[in-house]
């Protein structure tokens, strides 16, 4: 652990590896789900509408970042779509799966309400 407590070296450069390895999973299964990659290219960024709760406070803005970045709610819409059989609610989750994992792959990881660029992964930028 990193002096700022945040998680560093080998931990981090693993935690790194499982966002690439959540974000190519997502989009091989979306694949042979047969999802439209038009409707993956336009969703893939839909979580991140969540940083306009940082229009109201830090607070707000981690809690809403933390919703949408979670694995918690993709990983339940997935289940709830096949056990509905709902191929969207399955694609849907997949894509919002796929960005989690592009996020942590780039060091992005979950905030604190302290300020945007204070996550479980380290600090954003230099």
């Amino acid at each position: 652990m990193s002096a700022g407590g945040a998680v560093a070296g080998a931990p981090r450069l693993i935690l790194r590896l499982e966002g690439v390895a959540l974000l190519l999973g997502a989009a091989f299964f979306y694949g042979r789900l047969g999802g439209s990659w038009i409707l993956f290219a336009v969703l893939f960024l839909a979580p991140d509408l969540s940083f306009f709760a940082y229009l109201f406070s830090p607070r707000a803005g981690a809690i809403a970042y933390n919703a949408a970045h979670a694995t918690l709610g993709p990983l339940g819409l997935l289940v709830l779509g096949a056990w509905l059989g709902s191929p969207i609610s399955e694609h849907i989750a997949l894509i919002w799966l796929a960005h989690v994992g592009f996020d942590r792959a780039l060091g992005y990881g979950l905030k604190y309400a302290r300020a945007f660029a204070d996550t479980h992964l380290g600090r954003i930028g230099r």
